[in-house]
């Protein structure tokens, strides 16, 4: 399983890796415009679409990511986008956690589907906009994601005691959370700093929080980010718990699906833009 899981993440990496640094930005979104398809394939499947409904919903997603990019709005034109999916994430997110799995497929299936469907296109539209932005900015983002799952992951397996959300993940706890939010505070400080003194293509996200609003609202924001992180990867495992699944799918060999590994990343990135719209 372990070799398999660095096979796949190696493989993703040389195909991701090099459209990261091209100087267009279409290599890095058609990309992740095909893998975002792929993730909402899987929500299609999740919440009981066959095959011919599943690749359609994949064809919508892929679709609508075309025509934004054909339509090419800018970041700043689009706030009440990103303040709208930001109250999405955390009035209904707060919503289905509270509610629970059982809950989950009481709700009619067009509007679980199209809900899904929705915050994916958006989650994509925020990631192509933050890489137009730059590459360093864009990498901070995702680092917000990375970094606190890493450091909850370890900081849960050494200090965990009080579960967090037991009904929908036993293995998560409140002191992983904990860890998760010192770890990103503690690499926005080094972000910080690197971009004080290394010449890059844009500001990183902790860099403009700070320059704008200050270290203290910094902090807040980066936390709320942590916070909203933790209820996409809740979610997912709500949805997965609700239809006794347990993995999105089997696209990436060792990982399981596309969705298993964007979840946290998918409230973030509006997230993210919208504080830096302000």
């Amino acid at each position: 399983m372990l070799a398999q899981r660095v096979a796949t993440a190696l493989v993703l990496l040389a195909l991701w890796l090099p459209t990261l640094w091209m100087h267009s930005p279409w290599p890095f979104m058609v990309l992740t415009l095909i893998l975002i398809s792929a993730a909402a394939w899987e929500w299609a499947r999740l919440n009981g679409l066959a095959s011919g409904g599943a690749w359609a919903s994949g064809a919508v997603v892929a679709a609508a990511g075309l025509l934004a990019a054909g339509a090419r709005p800018a970041m700043h034109e689009a706030p009440a986008l990103w303040w709208l999916t930001a109250g999405v994430w955390i009035v209904g997110g707060a919503w289905v956690l509270h509610a629970g799995p059982p809950r989950w497929a009481t709700l009619p299936k067009a509007l679980r589907i199209g809900a899904g469907l929705a915050l994916l296109a958006v989650a994509w539209w925020a990631l192509a906009q933050a890489r137009i932005v730059g590459v360093n900015y864009l990498l901070s983002v995702l680092c917000v994601v990375w970094m606190a799952d890493i450091a909850a992951y370890f900081g849960g397996r050494a200090f965990g005691r009080r579960k967090l959300a037991p009904t929908i993940s036993p293995g998560k706890s409140w002191e992983g959370v904990v860890s998760g939010m010192l770890g990103v505070l503690l690499l926005a400080a080094f972000w910080m700093a690197f971009d004080a003194r290394v010449a890059t293509d844009s500001a990183s996200l902790f860099t403009q929080l700070r320059q704008r609003f200050g270290v203290p609202a910094m902090v807040v924001a980066v936390l709320g980010l942590v916070a909203i992180s933790v209820v996409g990867d809740l979610f997912e495992s709500l949805i997965k718990r609700a239809v006794g699944a347990k993995d999105s799918s089997g696209l990436l060999p060792g990982h399981g699906g596309v969705l298993d590994r964007v979840d946290a990343l998918l409230p973030v990135l509006p997230c993210a833009l919208a504080i830096t719209t302000l």
